[in-house]
């Protein structure tokens, strides 16, 4: 009796051990499948804003300001939208994921579409907010 429960606390602390000092990348990569506002890779996505490709440094401008993007609040309904969307279209593992992004002077309200499924956040970024900069990238 004795050697089963020093056997169970011994391997209750090597799991435990275990769980705790993950390498940081083995730890990175099982958290970023559950992030709401992933960082995108430029190479891996398309931009289309108004149904117009951006392409070259636009594009890589675009999703560098939304990468940088300031996460602040998540939404249980989406609010209303106004204008047309700067659509980002990713690829997650082995899932598609659909950005809306619209832009205000004051926010940035983002849609995520993925698996049937639509969460709409918040971000703060003074790039994305500026209007001015969005219709500068159409041409």
């Amino acid at each position: 009796m004795t050697i089963w429960f020093i056997l169970s606390l011994v391997l209750m602390g090597f799991i435990k051990l275990l769980v705790t000092c993950l390498p940081n990348s083995v730890a990175g990569s099982f958290f970023s499948k559950f992030e709401l506002h992933p960082k995108l890779n430029e190479e891996t996505v398309t931009v289309t804003i108004d149904g117009k490709r951006l392409e070259g440094e636009d594009k890589i401008q675009v999703v560098n300001h939304f990468n940088e993007a300031i996460f602040l609040e998540q939404y249980d309904f989406p609010p209303k939208n106004s204008g047309s969307p700067l659509i980002i279209d990713a690829k997650r593992g082995k899932n598609d994921v659909r950005f809306f992004v619209y832009s205000y002077n004051d926010r940035v309200d983002v849609f995520k579409k993925y698996k049937k499924k639509v969460v709409a956040y918040r971000l703060r970024s003074k790039s994305l907010q500026n209007h001015s900069m969005l219709l500068n990238l159409q041409h």
